[in-house]
């Protein structure tokens, strides 16, 4: 099966979740509390127990995560660029800058576990891991020199931090939970992807694009086509297997995260503009996600 048929059940549920809110009576208020529930419970139960019970050969895995974290790295140099190409507002600019490097991990572990089953979510895990702190650092940091917010308060409790690491640490130590616990981490993670996708379907609206076409094509064209473009390229030349690639590729080709509206909002940022930018980038995925992955496939 091609990886654009691979992906349609995926950015189908995101579809769903578009009709769910503007046709039923599942309005954003109800879809606000789904999210904080997966953001919140489900999603770093997901990424707690794939990478306490991944097995990795880190001689090979530390190539990908290399690669991963100088994707992330070229984002942000790409996403701050805009700032000699554009006059924008500094408020604006510290919004939006974390579109063009931060990715949705609902979007990521569930392409990735179609992908490649349990080996492929356990490498989309581990790189979540490693690369949220990082883009969380960058997006918390750029908005906190304009704001009140203290950087490292709002680090200390962000969940998927938390759960990443708590579950890369005790995989290390060989500190596993035991079965009954597991597998109730396992039920809330698979609960997540299915809620996950709807609730980035859920969240689209296009009205902040209005004043800010410039910007917002520039961050989308750093996120869309320069990350999986730099990450395709560089990718085959490292001792990569075809499936690590293809996690990779598929990780730098994500849309940005839908998280990214709430920390803009929570810290005093302009969250019509990144809301729009959110959902440019998750529409035009559709089109560009199965076209990177269909040069590594």
């Amino acid at each position: 099966m091609s990886s654009a048929l691979l992906l349609v059940p995926d950015f189908s549920l995101i579809l769903i979740g578009w009709l769910l809110v503007r046709y039923s009576p599942f309005d954003r208020a109800f879809w606000a509390g789904v999210e904080r529930l997966v953001y919140f419970v489900l999603f770093p139960a997901l990424l707690l127990q794939s990478t306490n019970s991944a097995r990795f050969d880190f001689s090979s895995t530390s190539a990908m995560l290399g690669l991963a974290l100088l994707t992330t790295a070229f984002g942000m140099v790409g996403g701050y660029a805009v700032k000699w190409a554009m006059r924008l507002a500094p408020l604006d600019f510290a919004s939006g800058l974390q579109t063009a490097f931060r990715f949705n991990s609902y979007i990521g572990l569930a392409l990735a576990a179609r992908l490649g089953g349990s080996e492929g979510l356990a490498m989309m895990a581990v790189i979540v891991g490693c690369t949220v702190p990082l883009c969380n650092v960058a997006a918390v940091w750029a908005l906190a020199r304009h704001g009140e917010t203290r950087l490292w308060r709002e680090l200390a409790r962000n969940p998927l931090i938390l759960a990443t690491a708590g579950g890369l640490l005790t995989n290390l130590v060989g500190l596993h939970p035991p079965e009954v616990v597991g597998m109730t981490l396992a039920r809330l993670g698979s609960a997540s992807t299915a809620l996950g996708l709807m609730t980035v379907g859920a969240g689209l609206q296009m009205s902040g694009v209005t004043g800010a076409l410039g910007p917002v094509a520039w961050w989308s064209g750093v996120k869309l086509v320069a990350m999986p473009c730099f990450a395709w390229a560089v990718g085959r030349l490292l001792p990569l297997t075809e499936l690590q690639l293809q996690i990779t590729v598929l990780f730098a080709s994500l849309p940005t995260a839908s998280s990214a509206y709430i920390l803009a909002v929570r810290m005093g940022g302009n969250g019509p503009m990144v809301a729009a930018t959110i959902s440019v980038m998750t529409v035009a995925a559709i089109v560009t996600t199965p076209f990177w992955l269909s040069l590594v496939s």
